[in-house]
């Protein structure tokens, strides 16, 4: 029984601009096959059982020679699996998608296309570069400029395309700029026609510069330009003043590592990828079940013998209630106990089950929980069912019990360290450095650390900046001998978020 093979199109480089389709179809993909150009993150659409085979090219250098990979397509949908050949921008567009649909064709193999969004368009889009404009152009022309660098002359006919009205878009044309540039002048372009380079378009390594075609050449070679670009000339460049609206966002620029679990990430990333950072997820832990599940399964049959019930964290209370709507049913089994959350974030978490917080110390400092608790009604003879995670500070329930309560430290869950690198964002950390590392608890430190050797890093790379969620957060970095760079006023993502960004707009 044979399979089916899709050409999805993955975009120009930003993640959210893959198709509803494109995900769909990632999402129950038996094998993927991915290109060069395609944002890797896009690799954690797929489940997690997924064969994952690299079949990029760059230049010259092909890791799957073409033909061996037509062949590779083709195997494995014979085999009856769903695979998903992902290429970047546009499989029909300068990107020989045509040949490998006739070579599934021949073969027999079922396909589909799903279009892509292309960087003719999202590069300039990005760079403040409209292709049209009604004062200024109605139509545009793209052609290729991929050439072997070495020779002298271009087989591109320039003399038709200076002849042409309209904006120019250049694809993959880096190298061969000066000879294309001058060959454009040479056949009646005037060399003060405005024009642009986009390198790395729609991501947060994104790169523009511009000139006109008489200095674009030494522009690039300066700045030392490099594949992948776009080339854009017309007089539309000369809006990009005006409209260059995503290198404006006050994180661009920055490349920011996000060390939460792989599910949690994207709440982190999300944000910081629409203040226009580059973002790496690295997850140095995993979230699994603690060792102990008997003590959990006794503590939820008895929660009818506790007075308070005492969150410390996002992942506490989600994986209480994963465990709980596993007994129960009902909502309401969950007795007549207090809720008590450590910080806003934990309080949203209980809120998604409309469960209101009676309690919510804003830090996880031992202190000003049992100080919160106080203020709140004397906790002599309580019963607690604090639920947190398998390794935690005991400084919290020897605390309470100091001040007469009866408590019960449950754990719910047990953070592993996360060594799994699907995306190559950790390769590409330890190849180029960050400018920021984010930290969202004290064992993302610690697994980071354990990792990465985190002194190491900050050493080899003394750019890195440290940001800490809050105080817990912070000591653990300090007992490495490092200091944050930013602690969060409000212990939350959201609060995190905003100190990195008022520290960029302050510098």
């Amino acid at each position: 029984m044979k399979g089916i093979v899709y050409l999805v199109g993955a975009g120009p480089g930003d993640a959210g601009l893959l198709t509803l389709r494109g995900a769909e179809l990632l999402g129950r993909a038996d094998v993927v096959v991915y290109d060069a150009l395609v944002n890797a993150d896009l690799l954690r659409l797929a489940p997690r059982e997924a064969e994952i085979i690299f079949g990029g090219k760059r230049a010259k250098e092909h890791a799957i020679p073409q033909d061996e990979l037509n062949q590779l397509l083709a195997a494995k949908a014979s085999e009856g699996k769903t695979v998903v050949r992902l290429k970047g921008g546009d499989p029909y567009i300068f990107g020989r998608g045509g040949e490998e649909a006739e070579e599934l064709a021949a073969a027999g193999i079922p396909f589909e296309v799903v279009p892509g969004v292309s960087s003719i368009v999202a590069g300039p889009n990005y760079a403040g570069i409209p292709l049209t404009h009604r004062e200024h152009c109605s139509s545009f022309t793209v052609v290729t400029g991929h050439e072997d660098p070495t020779k002298e002359q271009t087989s591109l006919d320039t003399r038709q395309l200076a002849s042409m009205p309209g904006t120019k878009v250049i694809l993959m044309g880096v190298e061969r700029i000066r000879q294309i540039a001058q060959s454009l002048v040479d056949h009646g372009m005037a060399a003060g026609t405005p024009t642009a380079m986009v390198r790395w378009g729609t991501t947060g390594q994104q790169e523009s510069i511009e000139g006109t075609l008489g200095t674009i050449a030494d522009l690039a070679e300066k700045r030392q330009f490099k594949a992948p670009a776009v080339t854009v000339i017309g007089d539309v460049v000369k809006l990009r003043d005006k409209l260059n609206w995503f290198e404006r966002r006050p994180l661009f620029g920055q490349r920011i590592v996000v060390t939460r679990t792989r599910e949690q990430a994207s709440q982190l990333s999300r944000q910081l990828l629409e203040l226009g950072a580059e973002v790496l997820e690295i997850p140095t832990i995993r979230i699994t079940a603690p060792d102990n599940r008997n003590a959990l399964a006794d503590a939820i049959l008895g929660l009818n013998g506790y007075d308070w019930l005492v969150f410390t964290s996002p992942n506490g209370a989600t994986t209480f209630f994963d465990y709980f709507f596993k007994t129960f049913d009902d909502l309401r089994d969950i007795g007549g106990a207090r809720i008590a959350a450590v910080g806003p974030g934990t309080a949203e978490k209980l809120k998604e089950v409309h469960l209101k917080v009676d309690l919510m110390p804003e830090e996880y400092l031992t202190r000003k929980i049992v100080s919160a608790f106080q203020n709140f009604e004397s906790i002599e003879n309580i019963r607690m069912l604090l639920l947190r995670a398998q390794v935690a500070n005991p400084e919290l329930p020897k605390a309470l019990e100091e001040k007469g309560a009866i408590v019960d430290d449950v754990a719910v869950y047990k953070t592993v360290p996360e060594t799994e690198d699907r995306n190559g964002a950790a390769a590409r950390f330890l190849e180029a450095g960050a400018d920021w590392i984010t930290f969202t608890s004290s064992s993302t430190v610690e697994n980071f650390h354990a990792r990465f050797d985190l002194p190491r890093i900050v050493q080899q790379f003394p750019g890195i900046r440290l940001a800490s969620i809050g105080p817990e957060t912070s000591r653990a970095i300090t007992a490495l001998g490092l200091k944050p760079a930013v602690e969060a006023r409000e212990h939350t993502i959201a609060g995190l978020v905003a100190s990195l960004r008022a520290r960029a707009t302050r510098h």
